[in-house]
């Protein structure tokens, strides 16, 4: 019984990596963005878009998302504007975020993320220059 036991649980250790690699900015709600929270999602609430799993902390967060899930969405498909602005291609973190002008940004750590909060509209217009060059 013990072997068959190891062995499922082998089997799940392995596929839960692989599956998180679709979730939508590493599992965190979207929609908590909005309030100033970079929260975990729940794995039992979750939504697909774009081929990757959007999870959220209540139905009522979905609800929102899946009504306009843009207005959401992090801008440059989730790449760091200040990486962008300083002409590197570089995956924005979920756990640093700015909303500016209801916008949601990754910034790839907390350095980044003073830099766009000293200067965002430098910052923003010089990441859609290379953005425009990029994507």
């Amino acid at each position: 019984m013990k072997p068959l036991i190891l062995s499922i649980s082998l089997i799940f250790a392995f596929a839960l990596p692989a599956a998180a690699k679709d979730w939508a900015l590493g599992g965190y709600d979207a929609v908590g963005y909005s309030f100033g929270r970079a929260v975990p999602g729940r794995s039992d609430i979750a939504t697909m878009w774009k081929g990757k799993s959007w999870h959220f902390v209540s139905e009522e967060n979905r609800t929102r998302f899946e009504a306009d899930p843009r207005q959401f969405a992090p801008a440059f498909e989730g790449f760091c504007p200040v990486s962008l602005a300083d002409g590197r291609k570089e995956r924005g973190d979920p756990r640093f975020f700015a909303v500016i002008d209801r916008q949601l940004y990754l910034l790839r750590s907390d350095v980044e993320l003073r830099r766009i909060r000293r200067a965002p509209d430098e910052i923003l217009d010089e990441a859609r220059k290379t953005w425009s060059m990029v994507k």
